[in-house]
């Protein structure tokens, strides 16, 4: 992904269709480079900056607050630095106003339709993204206490529920005896998952895609033998590779992404289990008998679970003290499979072969007779010459 991309009208004035979208990821699938993104995203995390980046927009009209101070969210420095104009704050009132593909003209903080000004917000630059979040970092004690609060109250609750016995869905997918990759379409992914290719070519893992991590797995080139989640950012062209669907059901009954998932026409099986749906891929795994699991852009801090709207990370605490050692970053195996070949290791390897081809010659009973040859025919050579030998 490139971080830099040249714009054509000058520092907040771009022009480009508009395309309209309250969930940031969805509408991600629509876009085009050129396009205008009307969002309605309050503190945009990093996953869905890159992800409007990737799609090529010129410019984010954000009717919410791109960084409420909160916390220190990623996104809106990750956009800008990207060459992205980024209107902040415009209100509710856009999302109704802009229709979905027409032509938008951003000016002086204006949203400006065909003859009439639909909206106005906020231009926020480097400068002001970076002082707000200092602020942010200054203030996060507090958010921190009441992260660290709601995650022990729901540890009480769900700790019989995380580690009670679990009935797994059948599944044509072994996992005894085999490492196996769970993916998520998180912080990191692409990176991860190219170094992470001679480990797959080497371990053949189980591959599970979590909802979008199966077309991350697609773009890298592989196939997920198992994709799991709600289903509601999986692409067609994910549900067509072959992989088994799980549907991830909470215990209490709710099943998000049922009418998704219903959509597609495609065959299932529900997994019921407390957590999110990356908790429930690692302990459907767990409990299949794998070796290892490794997992890719998944989430593990206080920033990412707050970028992913939630108030604590009880569930993946436990589930992570389930699993023990037997689960490792994906960043962890990557740096085992990093291969760099310094200068000095390609002079000692041609020194070393010319070593091989020197002792050959010097034992093979052929290359002697010809080497032979050649010194007769350069010494009668010389004596032609010189008269002499």
């Amino acid at each position: 992904m490139s971080l830099r991309r040249k714009r054509s009208a000058t520092a907040g004035e771009v022009v480009g269709r508009a395309r309209v979208g309250k969930r940031t990821k969805d509408l991600t699938r629509r876009l085009e480079p050129g396009d205008i993104a009307v969002i309605d995203h309050a503190d945009i995390d990093r996953v869905a900056a890159d992800g409007l980046i990737d799609a090529g927009v010129v410019a984010v009209v954000n009717a919410s607050a791109s960084i409420s101070g909160r916390y220190p969210n990623g996104g809106p420095m990750r956009l800008v630095k990207a060459g992205v104009v980024l209107l902040d704050d415009v209100g509710p009132t856009i999302m109704e106003a802009v229709v979905d593909g027409q032509q938008l003209r951003l000016a002086g903080g204006a949203v400006l339709g065909a003859d009439a000004e639909l909206g106005a917000g906020h231009l926020l630059g480097e400068d002001e993204i970076a002082r707000r979040m200092e602020e942010a970092r200054a203030g996060i004690g507090h958010e921190l206490q009441r992260f660290a609060e709601n995650t022990l109250e729901y540890v009480q609750r769900e700790a019989e529920l995380v580690f009670g016995p679990i009935v797994l869905p059948k599944l044509r997918t072994s996992f005894v005896g085999r490492h196996a990759l769970v993916v998520v379409r998180g912080l990191d992914y692409k990176p991860d998952l190219r170094v992470l290719r001679s480990y797959i070519r080497e371990f053949k893992p189980v591959l599970i895609g979590v909802d979008g991590g199966a077309d991350a797995l697609l773009e890298a080139g592989h196939t997920p033998d198992i994709i799991l989640g709600d289903f509601d950012s999986v692409s067609a062209r994910g549900m067509d590779v072959g992989a088994e669907h799980v549907h991830h059901v909470h215990p209490d009954g709710r099943n998000p992404g049922y009418e998704e998932l219903q959509a597609f026409a495609k065959p299932y099986v529900e997994f019921v289990v407390e957590g999110t749906s990356e908790d429930a891929a690692m302990l459907l795994a767990y409990e299949g008998g794998a070796k290892l699991i490794v997992a890719v852009g998944t989430h593990d801090t206080m920033v990412e679970f707050l970028d992913k709207g939630r108030a604590g990370m009880s569930s993946t605490f436990l589930t992570r003290l389930r699993l023990g050692p037997m689960l490792v970053d994906a960043k962890g195996v990557a740096r085992l499979y990093e291969s760099t070949v310094r200068r000095g290791d390609l002079v000692l390897l041609v020194l070393a072969a010319l070593l091989v081809m020197l002792i050959i010659t010097l034992v093979s009973e052929p290359l002697q007779v010809i080497l032979h040859g050649v010194w007769l025919t350069l010494r009668d050579l010389w004596f032609d010459i010189t008269g002499t030998f």
